[in-house]
């Protein structure tokens, strides 16, 4: 018998749409550390004419793919975009293979919550803010003693780590929902189109 069919439709389509709007965000960040990229390039191409490299472009373009990996991770886990072996799997019945999506997304959903655990560690780690009370109810752990920076732009660390906790977040929670909707779909007897 399948789990609130009703409901797991309109949890997927509030999750689409969040999903599709961070992964938009995160394409365009992309798209922005390529012109980065570009522009520093050029700069350091011409020198001769006055011109110069982006100061710091190697700092913006590690955080911000590190920021864009993150935002696309949910898009993809609800849409099945990760890469499969369908070599063996599509030989076999309808049932079959929604038992393999199915196994495959708890495996999904049980690394996407270590990830997040140790993403939130090392977010409580670099977050400089809070008092002990405050940190300790969260488990953000000590307040580090210094506030960690980028070498160049002195940027703090703990803003593009909470953005890239943010898509982890998102991250986990499709792949739980991914959890019921494939278990949805074994007790159907076949996946359908995500």
């Amino acid at each position: 018998m399948a789990i609130a069919k009703s409901a797991e439709a309109r949890v997927g389509r509030g999750l689409e749409h969040v999903s599709r709007w961070l992964a938009y965000a995160g394409g365009a960040l992309l798209v922005s550390m390529a012109l980065v990229t570009v522009a520093s390039i050029i700069g350091r191409a011409l020198l001769s004419l006055g011109l110069s490299p982006i100061r710091g472009d190697f700092e913006m373009v590690e955080a911000g793919c590190a920021i864009a990996v993150f935002a696309f991770l949910p898009w993809c886990q609800l849409k099945r975009g990760h890469v499969t072996v369908d070599i063996a799997v599509d030989r076999l019945g309808a049932r079959a293979r929604a038992f393999f999506g199915f196994m495959g997304d708890i495996v999904i959903a049980v690394i996407a919550g270590l990830i997040l655990w140790r993403m939130y560690l090392g977010f409580g780690e670099k977050f400089p803010y809070g008092g002990e009370a405050f940190r300790s109810a969260l488990g953000m752990g000590a307040k580090p003693f210094f506030p960690e920076t980028t070498y160049e732009l002195e940027l703090p660390v703990w803003i593009p780590f909470g953005l890239a906790t943010v898509g982890g977040t998102l991250f986990f929670i499709v792949s739980v929902y991914t959890v019921w909707r494939s278990f949805n779909w074994l007790v159907d007897g076949a996946e359908a189109t995500p």
